[in-house]
C-alpha cells in the first residue's frame, strides 16, 4: 500500500520537526539519559534545515535531491529504533524513540515507487 507522495510528505516534514524539538520537552525525556532529549532536539533542527534544502514545492533552497532525502529519513529510522539500545534509554525515552522510528519507517516504505526512481 503504497500512497504517499512527494508533496504529502512536504507537508509532514516541517510539523515533524518541529515536533521533535518541542515534544521531548513536553513528555519530559531525558530522565533515563539526557541523551534522549538532545537527540531529539538535535534531528529536529537538522530535519527542519533539510526539508528548507529539499528539491519538493516547500523546499527554499531545493539544493538536496528528493531521493537523498528520503535515504536521510531511513537512517534517521534506523539511528531512533537503534538510540534506546546503543544508549540504554528506558521508559518514555525509549518508547519515543522506537514509536517516532517505525513511524518514520512506515513513512518511508509507504512512498509511491514513481517518487523515489
Amino acid at each position: 500500500m503504497k500512497f504517499i507522495t512527494k508533496r504529502i510528505h512536504a507537508f509532514l516534514d516541517y510539523p515533524v520537526a518541529v515536533a521533535l524539538i518541542v515534544l521531548p520537552f513536553i513528555l519530559g525525556l531525558g530522565e533515563s539519559h539526557s541523551l534522549a532529549l538532545q537527540l531529539s532536539v538535535a534531528t529536529g533542527i537538522a530535519a527542519f534545515i533539510l526539508t528548507l534544502l529539499t528539491d519538493h514545492h516547500l523546499g527554499a533552497i531545493k539544493v538536496v535531491s528528493y531521493k537523498i532525502h528520503l535515504m536521510v529519513d531511513f537512517m534517521v529510522a534506523i539511528v531512533f529504533i537503534l538510540a534506546p539500545f546503543v544508549f540504554s534509554f528506558e521508559g518514555i525515552d525509549a518508547y519515543y524513540y522506537w514509536i517516532n522510528g517505525v513511524s518514520v519507517l512506515a513513512v518511508v516504505s509507504m512512498h509511491k515507487s514513481e517518487v523515489i526512481a
